[in-house]
């Protein structure tokens, strides 16, 4: 017996943060290694037939399953869409995989239905194969929604996490945090009196005009879903063996969620978003892209928050709002289960 044969799968190893990226590199790339998977990026890059594609693939199990602002079906085409365009890719179809616990009430599989089909053409996407399978009730909870989506890379866009050079800018697509706030409040029975919704969208109707508009001098889009920002961050700052400063004052943090925070001790840059992304691009474009993005209706808030610089690799510094600098850590331990 070794020192790993009475280790178990926590909470955290799905966090997003530091535990989840040990598991990785540890048990799933020591075993399924390709150049492919090993870019660890939101989606995978694949040439079939001198076509580029973006295949990618998620699983979805949060609770509850309705919540401000979306439900795990609109959640489902949001998270796999946005994972395929985060590669710049042009969504187009998608695959749906229900797994349904006995008992489970059928006006909530129709509402949940209803909610992917709305989204799906909100997202421009097609739904074109799916499975369903039931398990014994207590066997699980509830239901649980797989999504797996292909998308076209068009000539001209390289996106990916190690594409990130020293002198480019990081700019988000707006505020972030509401995401993780409103399933808490909801989950917890907060009376937040409807002040924070998801920010759970599909970003189609953004992200493809920023690439037709700024090509290739975007380098790397990652949405900030598990471990928020912080997490997001240090992942881009360790595949491209940059360092990251990010300015604490500028990051857009909505009023209601910054007083949700105060009150119950979390840091909005670990907070996961649905419908916001990051951009990272050559800075020569930084204040057109900026400009370009809040003439979008869905990203009147966004900013530049930050720099990428030549060192140190691997690690995300945080200029503070009270004018001090620390380094902003991968997440360690499971701060919201369940969120997505």
């Amino acid at each position: 017996m070794t020192d790993k044969d009475d280790e178990r799968i926590l909470l955290a190893h799905g966090s997003g943060g530091a535990m989840m990226h040990n598991l990785i590199r540890d048990v799933f790339l020591r075993h399924l290694d390709s150049p492919e998977l090993a870019a660890l990026d939101d989606a995978a890059e694949l040439t079939i037939d001198s076509v580029r594609i973006a295949f990618s693939t998620d699983t979805f199990v949060v609770k509850p399953i309705f919540f401000p602002g979306g439900d795990i079906g609109s959640l489902a085409v949001c998270g796999t869409v946005n994972d395929v365009l985060m590669k710049g890719a042009r969504p187009l179809y998608l695959s749906l995989g229900f797994v349904i616990e006995e008992g489970f009430f059928l006006k909530d599989l129709e509402r949940i239905v209803h909610s992917i089909g709305q989204t799906s053409i909100e997202a421009g996407v097609s739904v074109v194969t799916g499975d369903t399978k039931v398990v014994g009730s207590g066997e699980m909870d509830g239901i649980c929604i797989n999504t797996a989506g292909i998308g076209v890379i068009s000539a001209g866009i390289s996106v990916s996490g190690s594409n990130a050079h020293a002198g480019d800018s990081i700019l988000v697509s707006g505020t972030i945090g509401e995401h993780g706030i409103a399933v808490l409040a909801e989950r917890n029975g907060l009376s937040l009196r409807g002040a924070v919704r998801s920010d759970a969208a599909p970003l189609t109707g953004t992200v493809l005009p920023f690439l037709d508009r700024f090509g290739a001098s975007i380098h790397v889009l990652r949405d900030p879903t598990r471990g928020g920002l912080a997490a997001t961050l240090n992942e881009i700052a360790g595949s491209s063996g940059v360092g990251i400063v990010v300015q604490e004052s500028v990051v857009p943090v909505s009023d209601p969620v910054s007083a949700v925070c105060g009150l119950l001790g979390f840091d909005p840059l670990y907070l996961p978003c649905e419908g916001r992304f990051l951009a990272i691009v050559d800075d020569a474009v930084a204040s057109d892209a900026v400009t370009f993005l809040r003439t979008m209706g869905n990203c009147p808030d966004a900013a530049m928050i930050g720099m990428v610089a030549d060192s140190p690799h691997g690690e995300v510094i945080l200029s503070t709002a009270s004018g001090g600098r620390r380094i902003l850590d991968m997440p360690v331990g499971e701060l919201l289960p369940r969120i997505c």
